[in-house]
C-alpha cells in the first residue's frame, strides 16, 4: 500500500498537528452539481469515480407479496431508484410495474384480486402517500396530500383496507378504513393518541388488531370494534412489555405476536381475546424471534430468530404442533417470510456477506428450497467478497460488545480502520450485504468493524436499554474501548482510524470525534444529532415523544442538564481530527438544522469541514445520483485522511 505525501494531506484538509494550527483563512469553496451541494470538498478525481462504479452497481431484489396467481411483486432498481417488478416464476424476468423519479415501497397485494397497494413519497421528506394499481393501467391514490401514512391492511375478502395517518404538525395518529374502489367510504375510525397502527383485520372484517408504539419496551396491543369505533388493550400489564406484529388465528378468537414478557427476548405467543390468556409458542431464548407468518389457512406457521445477527429459519404445523422440514438458508440476514396464499409455499428474502439479497421459495411439503432472483453485483466476483468474523471486545466496564469485523484476505502489515456505527439507537449491525463495506476493504485495504454497542437491539432488552436516558455516554465509552483493543491488535493501525455512522449513528460519530480525536484520523457525520435540545424541537411532531422516550426529556432540567453536557455542539473545541458531513435536505428525522449548526460551529473553531448536501433527499440517499456521489465524497476523505493514494486503490 502506497501512502499519500503529508503536503498533499496538509493541502487536501488544510491540516496541522495542533489544534488551531490549520485555521480557515477563507470561506469555502461551495459547488452545485445537479441536486448535490459541495461545500469545503475538493473535486472529485475522474479516475476515482470510474473506480467506485465497479462497486455502485450492485442491485438487489426486495420481496414485498404474493399475487392471487402464485408469481411475486418485487422491489428492485434498474435505473435511479427502486421500483415494483412482478416476477411470474423463479428466475423470470422482473417485469417492471412502476416508472417513477422517486422509490416504491411497501406493495401488498389486495386478497382475491389481481391489483395492489404501494407507497411513495416526494424528495425523502416521508409524507408517504398510498396508491391502488393493477399490472396495466394507471394508479388511484386513496390518501390524502400533505399527510403521512403507513402501509394499509386488507380484510380477507379484500372489501376492507385500513391504514394510519398522521397530519402535518401533529402528534396523534388515526387509523382511516375505506372500502376499496370506493374513494367516498373512506373515513376515520379510530382517533389514536399516540401512534397507533393497524396490523391485521380479523377473519370476519369486523376487528383491526393495533399496535401503540410507546417506546421500543413499551409496545402495547388494542381491539379496534369497526362498529362501535371503541378500542380495548389486549392483556394489559404494570410493567412495559413490547409486542411486534400480530395476526389472527383463522378463528378469530386469538392473535399471534411476539412479546418478551417474563424474559429478556421476543419470543412467539399466542393470546386468547376473551381473557387474555397466553400460551407460548416457542422456548423462552436469549435471541429474538423477528419475524412470523401464519398461512391463510391457519395450519402453518414460520418464524425467523435473530441469531447473534443471523437469520434462522423455522417452519411449524399450527393445528397439530408438529415440526416440519426447515429450510438449509445460507448464513444471512432475513428480509422477508411470507407465505404463499395457498400455503404451499413460503417466500423468503435474504441477504449474505456475498449476495446482495435475493428472493427464494420454500416448499413447505416437498422440501425444497428454490431461488426466484439473483441480483447482480456489477462486474464483481463474489467469490472476492469477505465474510465478517464476529468477535467480542470488553469495555469500560468489563460488558463484552460484538462486532463484525471485515478482514482483507491478501496483504501483510498493520491496516487502517474503519468503525461504522449503526442508527436506531435501537438498531443492529448485522452481516447482510454491503457494497460499501466490500468496496473499503478491497480498494482501501482497510479493515471495517461494525459494533453493536450498548443500546443495541438483538441481545434483550435490558441491553436495549443500557444507554438509555442520562446513561448515554456509556455507549460513547464503548467506541472508546474498541479503540483499546484495536491497539492491541497486531495487524490494525491504530494511528488510521476513522469512525463513520448515521442519524444516531451519527451522533455517536459526533461524540466520538470530541471524546478521542487525538486517537482518530478522520470522523464521517451522515445527518447526525449535534444538539439533543434541538433535535427534539425540530423533529417532525409525529416522533418527538417517541424519542424523549429513548433520549430523555429536553423540558425536564435535569436532563436538558445532561443534554448539555453531552450534545456535540458544545464540545466543538475538542473536535481535531477531520471532519465530513453529510446531509439530506428534507429530513424530517435529524432535520437539515443540525449538520447546519455542526459545520458551522467546527468552522468558528478555525477547522475546515466537508459539507455534502443532497437537495432532494431526506433521511439517507435513495437515488442512485446522490449516493453515488455520497461514496465518492466519501472515499476521497477516507483516502486522504488514512494515508490511501486513489491510484494505490485496489492493489493490495
Amino acid at each position: 500500500m502506497r501512502l499519500a505525501c503529508p503536503l498533499t494531506l496538509a493541502v487536501a484538509l488544510t491540516l496541522a498537528a495542533a489544534p488551531g494550527a490549520y485555521a480557515q483563512t477563507s470561506a469555502p469553496e461551495r459547488r452545485e452539481a445537479g441536486t448535490l451541494i459541495y461545500s469545503g470538498i475538493p473535486e472529485i478525481p475522474v479516475e476515482l469515480k470510474s473506480d467506485l462504479q465497479r462497486y455502485r452497481n450492485a442491485r438487489s431484489a426486495g420481496f414485498q407479496d404474493w399475487m392471487a396467481d402464485g408469481s411475486m411483486l418485487i422491489t428492485t432498481r434498474f435505473g435511479e431508484t427502486a421500483q415494483l417488478h412482478r416476477v411470474a416464476a423463479p428466475g423470470a424476468d422482473r417485469t417492471q410495474i412502476t416508472f417513477f423519479a422517486e422509490p416504491v415501497s411497501n406493495a401488498t397485494t389486495i386478497p382475491g384480486t389481481d391489483r395492489f397497494a404501494y407507497q411513495r413519497d416526494a424528495g425523502g421528506a416521508e409524507n408517504f402517500q398510498t396508491f391502488v394499481a393493477g399490472l396495466t393501467g394507471g394508479a388511484i391514490a386513496i390518501t390524502e396530500p400533505g399527510t403521512r401514512n403507513g402501509g394499509p391492511v386488507f380484510s380477507d375478502d379484500g372489501r376492507l383496507a385500513v391504514w394510519t395517518r398522521v397530519e402535518r404538525g401533529q402528534s396523534d395518529y388515526d387509523i382511516l378504513a375505506m372500502t376499496v374502489g370506493d374513494l367516498a367510504t373512506r373515513r376515520v375510525v379510530f382517533e389514536g393518541t399516540g401512534q397507533f397502527s393497524p396490523l391485521d383485520v380479523s377473519p370476519d372484517g369486523t376487528k383491526v388488531l393495533l399496535s401503540q408504539y410507546i417506546s421500543v419496551l413499551d409496545v402495547r396491543l388494542w381491539l379496534l370494534d369497526l362498529a362501535s369505533g371503541r378500542a380495548t388493550r389486549i392483556r394489559e400489564s404494570a410493567t412495559p412489555v413490547a409486542y411486534s406484529g400480530g395476526e389472527f388465528t383463522r378463528d378469530g378468537r386469538s392473535i399471534i405476536t411476539t412479546s418478551d414478557e417474563g424474559g429478556e427476548a421476543l419470543r412467539l405467543v399466542q393470546i386468547a381475546l376473551d381473557d387474555g390468556g397466553l400460551t407460548p409458542l416457542t422456548e423462552a431464548s436469549i435471541w429474538d424471534v423477528d419475524n412470523f407468518d401464519l398461512s391463510d389457512d391457519g395450519r402453518l406457521l414460520a418464524w425467523s430468530t435473530n441469531e447473534d445477527g443471523y437469520s434462522k429459519v423455522a417452519v411449524r404445523d399450527f393445528v397439530t404442533r408438529r415440526a416440519l422440514p426447515q429450510p438449509d438458508l445460507p448464513a444471512g440476514v432475513l428480509g422477508a417470510l411470507q407465505f404463499s396464499p395457498d400455503g404451499s409455499r413460503l417466500a423468503i428474502g435474504l441477504s449474505t456477506p456475498s449476495s446482495s439479497g435475493d428472493v427464494w421459495s420454500w416448499d413447505v411439503t416437498g422440501g425444497e428450497l428454490t431461488r426466484w432472483t439473483r441480483s447482480e453485483v456489477g462486474p464483481l466476483d463474489p467469490a472476492t467478497f469477505v465474510t465478517p468474523e464476529l468477535v467480542r471486545y470488553p469495555s469500560f466496564d468489563a460488558l463484552q460488545i460484538p462486532a463484525f469485523v471485515y478482514r482483507p484476505t491478501t496483504g501483510e502489515g498493520r491496516r487502517p480502520v474503519i468503525i461504522d456505527i449503526h442508527g436506531g439507537p435501537e438498531g443492529q449491525a448485522r452481516p447482510g450485504f454491503s457494497a460499501n463495506y466490500q468496496q473499503w476493504v478491497a480498494d482501501l485495504g482497510a479493515v471495517v468493524i461494525v459494533p453493536n454497542v450498548r443500546g443495541s437491539s438483538g441481545y434483550g432488552k435490558t441491553w436495549l436499554a443500557a444507554d438509555n436516558g442520562p446513561l448515554r455516554q456509556q455507549s460513547v465509552q464503548d467506541i472508546g474501548a474498541l479503540l483499546d483493543w484495536i491497539a492491541t491488535q497486531a495487524d490494525l493501525d491504530p494511528e488510521r482510524v476513522v469512525v463513520h455512522g448515521g442519524s444516531y449513528g451519527g451522533f455517536m460519530v459526533l461524540a466520538s470525534l470530541a471524546a478521542y480525536s487525538d486517537r482518530l484520523a478522520g470522523a464521517v457525520n451522515i445527518f447526525g444529532i449535534a444538539n439533543f435540545v434541538t433535535f427534539l424541537q425540530n423533529t417532525e411532531a409525529y416522533r418527538r415523544d417517541l424519542r424523549r422516550a429513548e433520549y430523555g426529556d429536553e423540558r425536564d432540567p435535569a436532563m436538558r442538564a445532561v443534554f448539555d453536557r453531552i450534545s456535540p455542539i458544545h464540545l466543538t473545541d475538542r473536535m481535531t481530527a477531520p471532519l465530513l458531513v453529510i446531509q439530506g435536505a428534507n429530513d424530517p428525522r435529524v432535520p437539515q438544522s443540525e449538520s447546519e449548526q455542526i459545520v458551522d460551529a467546527v468552522r468558528a473553531e478555525g477547522r475546515p469541514v466537508w459539507y455534502l448536501l443532497a437537495t432532494n433527499e431526506g433521511h439517507g440517499f435513495r437515488k442512485k445520483f446522490n449516493s453515488d456521489g455520497q461514496a465518492e465524497v466519501t472515499n476521497l476523505f477516507f483516502r486522504q485522511v488514512l494515508g490511501v493514494t486513489p491510484t494505490a486503490a485496489g492493489a493490495q
